[in-house]
């Protein structure tokens, strides 16, 4: 009988458990949600945050506060984001370069990408433009690689600085199409537009707002859109893999993280509010308006196999490129 009582106890503390974890799921939110975003004011990530934020906020009648942690490439809001409790009161939404590139480039990352999270949402994709100096007498991919197959080492391209994700993909645009372009890193792509409108650089992978004010002036020439399809920023250009590279893509991400062991019934509470908001209509044209598209229905689940899958693969390209942040 002593152990059959026990036995109950333990039953019955293991309900009161469950129950209360429950509650707090359906309480879920009784205060202000924070919004850790690991890079600074005014930057891509930034905005995606706040115009997800303000939505999300109008939806659950609490505010999402937005509580820029930038320094050290997003590692240093990320891990004070890990330490978080998993209570849906502190929350992370940042990109492929903390959760995908980070964990094969930096040595000594204050948290681990895969164990410290728990993934809640994929919640928008930004593609890139592929642009050249006009006065590099090619017009489309296909020329562009075979411009460089004839001129191997003569071509320049720019990039954001080491190990951002326009080295790693012109890294992989490289590897693909079997060409040698030198590399040329700059503090951001913004100091490289001008040289690569003179000539003196004459390969770039940037942004679609930033780039293609340069296009339509007539500065510069873009090939082909980096993602999987085309952009609705520039509809009337083919994706790499269309243009004579299939197969090719790359694109940032922005997802949405919890600590670690958050109750499944609170993720699931999070993640519908964060993905009915990314694709509230007025959500998804201010988006567009940054170049960002709101990223598929799905599961926490599938949002965690999509970053698994990214990062094996920037992981290979780092290492069979030998690329470091130096």
């Amino acid at each position: 009988m002593r152990f059959l009582s026990i036995g109950l106890r333990m039953l019955g503390a293991a309900a009161l458990i469950a129950a209360s974890a429950a509650t707090q799921a359906q309480a879920w939110p009784e205060r202000p949600v924070r919004l850790v975003v690991p890079f600074p004011a005014g930057g891509a990530t930034d905005l995606v945050a706040r115009v997800i934020a303000q939505r999300v906020s109008k939806d659950i009648g609490q505010q999402v506060i937005i509580d820029n942690k930038a320094g050290a490439g997003g590692s240093i809001g990320s891990a004070e984001a890990a330490k978080a409790t998993a209570d849906g009161y502190t929350l992370l939404l940042t990109t492929s370069s903390t959760h995908a590139i980070s964990p094969h480039l930096m040595s000594r990352l204050p948290y681990d990408a895969a164990r410290d999270f728990t993934p809640i949402a994929h919640l928008a994709d930004a593609a890139s433009v592929l642009l050249v100096t006009p006065s590099l007498p090619v017009k489309t991919v296909s020329e562009l690689i075979a411009y460089a197959k004839k001129h191997p080492g003569q071509l320049n391209y720019a990039s954001s600085g080491n190990g951002t994700i326009v080295h790693l993909t012109t890294e992989a645009f490289k590897a693909q199409a079997g060409i040698f372009i030198t590399h040329v890193p700059y503090k951001g792509t913004a100091l490289a537009i001008p040289d690569v409108i003179s000539g003196s650089v004459q390969v770039l992978i940037d942004a679609i707002p930033s780039g293609m004010p340069h296009v339509k002036s007539g500065r510069l020439r873009a090939l082909a859109v980096t993602g999987e399809k085309r952009s609705a920023l520039a509809p009337e250009l083919p994706t790499v893999a269309e243009a004579g590279l299939p197969g090719f893509s790359s694109v940032t991400w922005f997802g949405l993280y919890a600590p670690r062991d958050m109750k499944p019934d609170l993720v699931a509470r999070v993640h519908d509010a964060f993905e009915k908001a990314a694709h509230a209509p007025d959500v998804v044209e201010s988006l567009a308006k940054l170049g960002v598209e709101t990223a598929p229905l799905g599961s926490p689940a599938q949002f965690a196999a999509m970053v698994s899958a990214d990062s094996q693969r920037w992981a290979r390209i780092i290492r069979e490129r030998k690329i470091t942040l130096e």
